[in-house]
């Protein structure tokens, strides 16, 4: 095993925590190739991540079924939370999927709202599907949150190793509300009170014949607000067993 050289270590620690970096505050976040090491930016973001509950059980089978269910269910939600100019980031941490998307105005957060919604659907299909091949479900949290963030390219400078760091609250709370979703009696669907704030009107205008806001309901405990909405058409077709 190759020795760390920590005098050289402690050089590269101290030129980076000496060197200026430049932070600018935009409405858009950039795409990657705006990020350097030595920039950062500060842009809104709305954070959406997808987590499967009792997974320590379900992963423990180590086995065919398995395996195609967790391939099936990481490949469907990222086709759904792709489709979306403003995503950023999408990729998979252990058992959960998740996307980052920039979000200056309140129709992007909105869209956002749309997104977990779909996805929010596609579990009961998914379900349906497991159902219809003997299996048992599986439970899902699903949880979204907006903030303005510092984002920033962080890694190993020169060797290829890095990665952008999302440094504020809506990636952090994102993943606490998914968390809880689906669990001890609460919905599959968890927002932060920010999100909820900056879709709730836009979804109104959408559904101007509807009480929009009856479909919501605030956790004090949580600090958040639950849902089980769904796509309607969505609903209905796999209510009719995928018939037309």
């Amino acid at each position: 095993m190759s020795e760390y050289d920590y005098k050289q270590g402690k050089n590269r620690v101290e030129s980076i925590l000496d060197n200026y970096m430049e932070i600018e505050e935009k409405d858009r976040l950039p795409s990657d190739d705006n990020f350097t090491f030595e920039n950062g930016y500060l842009s809104w973001v709305t954070a959406i991540f997808v987590d499967i509950r009792d997974s320590t059980s379900l992963f423990s089978n180590n086995d065919e079924p398995t395996a195609k269910l967790v391939r099936a269910f990481t490949s469907e939600i990222i086709e759904i939370l792709r489709e979306d100019e403003n995503m950023r980031e999408i990729g998979i941490r252990g058992d959960c999927v998740y996307a980052i998307y920039t979000t200056p105005s309140e129709t992007e957060i909105y869209e956002c709202a749309q997104n977990t919604v779909y996805v929010n659907t596609f579990i009961n299909m998914f379900n349906k599907l497991l159902e219809d091949r003997g299996e048992d479900k599986i439970r899902v949290g699903i949880g979204m949150a907006t903030d303005k963030e510092l984002v920033i390219k962080a890694g190993r400078k020169g060797v290829g190793i890095n990665s952008k760091v999302w440094i504020g609250k809506a990636v952090t709370i994102a993943s606490k509300l998914s968390s809880h979703g689906e669990k001890s009696f609460h919905s599959r669907l968890m927002y932060s009170p920010l999100s909820y704030e900056k879709f709730i009107e836009e979804l109104e205008k959408s559904q101007p014949n509807d009480n929009v806001r009856s479909w919501f309901s605030y956790d004090s405990r949580l600090g958040a607000y639950k849902s089980g909405v769904i796509v309607s058409e969505f609903q209905d077709w796999i209510k009719n067993d995928f018939g037309e």
